[in-house]
């Protein structure tokens, strides 16, 4: 239509700290950010792709930046992505929100249907090291207490309890390795006290019987949640270990689209989705997932260990999605040295909502160009 706002061009800056940035320009001067993993050749190869000769009426180029639900449609359904490619492309829709928030000078919160809070409780990493070390863990909790932040839950991984590396094994665990769990989380329960709450955190390195076995060991402490035990996609064995313990279950950051996350919810396998913008469709494959999770209630909490921009990102989606309790968030997340102006807000381990249009995102150009990845060219 004449007159409306177009797409122009599509563009990647891979950072040194390996983030990549998608930024969505359009012919009124207004762009939008979106970040995701994978280096800058690649996530540029990506959109030379979707925009490419062989689909060119599925591409963004020449489209109106509004039409978020249409291009969600073209980029994921009318040709089907799969693998490392959905991260990219969830990147542009988080950078199509952007876009449209500051077109329509609204937050991206609003635009999603308004705020039912404008202040998100946080759950953060506890540092690793000797978990079998009372001691260790009365030195470590002074410092997750004293944190200038005021985080009221942590992560505790696994891997540290058991003396393996994070993801390098797929351990069968025995009786010993069992009481070494427990041991590990009761004295982090001793030393942190009942007013920090204490997620059990996996990388999917259990297999069923050891994942029960861990189930078994720190149900004493009662965590919040026991996080992503075994395979993240939806199996039997999630539903055998359902059956097998009353703990919490956790898992979703692994998982793509509403799809991967249906049979979760159909079955009552677990007690919360933790769904990652950046490899489950953008916002746009979040707020999908979230309302599915809402018709079986099932609490959703958003996977997020980026940066800046996922930081944001991350709290507009919290703040207008009803089924969204807490928001996962770095101990140094504040620091935001992407950011110009005023950064994120935390105290008393919560995250205020930024009002400003769009993801509320003040970028500092200068910070981005000094710190681009080797070689990297400035928005290409």
């Amino acid at each position: 239509m004449e007159g409306e706002v177009k797409i122009t061009a599509i563009k990647a800056l891979q950072l040194q700290r390996g983030a990549t940035l998608v930024r969505v320009e359009t012919d009124a001067g207004v762009v939008g950010y979106g970040p995701c993993h994978g280096s800058g050749p690649f996530v540029r190869a990506v959109i030379a792709g979707l925009e490419g000769p062989r689909l060119p009426h599925l591409g963004l180029i020449g489209k109106d930046p509004l039409a978020i639900e249409v291009h969600f449609h073209n980029m994921f359904y009318a040709y089907p992505q799969r693998g490392r490619v959905v991260g990219v492309l969830s990147a542009i829709d988080i950078a199509l929100w952007d876009l449209a928030g500051k077109l329509l000078e609204q937050p991206v919160c609003k635009l999603l249907g308004g705020v039912f809070r404008d202040r998100i409780p946080l759950y953060s990493h506890c540092a690793g090291g000797d978990f079998q070390s009372a001691a260790a863990w009365r030195e470590r909790a002074r410092d997750l207490q004293d944190d200038p932040y005021g985080f009221k839950a942590y992560k505790i991984d696994i891997h540290h309890a058991l003396g393996i590396h994070m993801q390098a094994t797929t351990p069968s665990i025995g009786v010993r390795e069992a009481r070494a769990v427990r041991r590990a989380y009761a004295l982090a329960r001793e030393a942190l006290g009942e007013t920090i709450d204490i997620i059990v955190h996996c990388h999917a390195e259990l297999d069923l019987s050891s994942a029960v076995k861990v189930a078994e060991a720190v149900a004493p402490i009662e965590p919040l949640f026991f996080e992503d035990p075994i395979a993240p996609r939806f199996s039997e064995a999630w539903m055998a270990l359902r059956r097998a313990t009353g703990v919490p279950l956790m898992t979703g950051e692994n998982l793509a689209l509403a799809e991967d996350a249906m049979p979760f919810l159909q079955h009552h396998a677990i007690d919360c989705l933790q769904p990652d913008l950046i490899n489950c469709g953008g916002i746009t494959g979040a707020k999908r997932i979230a309302d599915l999770a809402g018709l079986y209630q099932v609490p959703v909490q958003l996977h997020n260990v980026s940066g800046y921009v996922l930081n944001m990102a991350s709290q507009q989606f919290s703040a207008a999605v009803f089924n969204c309790p807490r928001l996962e968030c770095t101990r140094n997340a504040a620091a935001a040295p992407e950011a110009a102006g005023e950064k994120l807000v935390i105290r008393d381990g919560v995250m205020r909502v930024s009002m400003r249009p769009g993801l509320g995102l003040q970028l500092d150009f200068d910070y981005l160009k000094a710190h681009r990845a080797a070689g990297e060219p400035w928005w290409k």
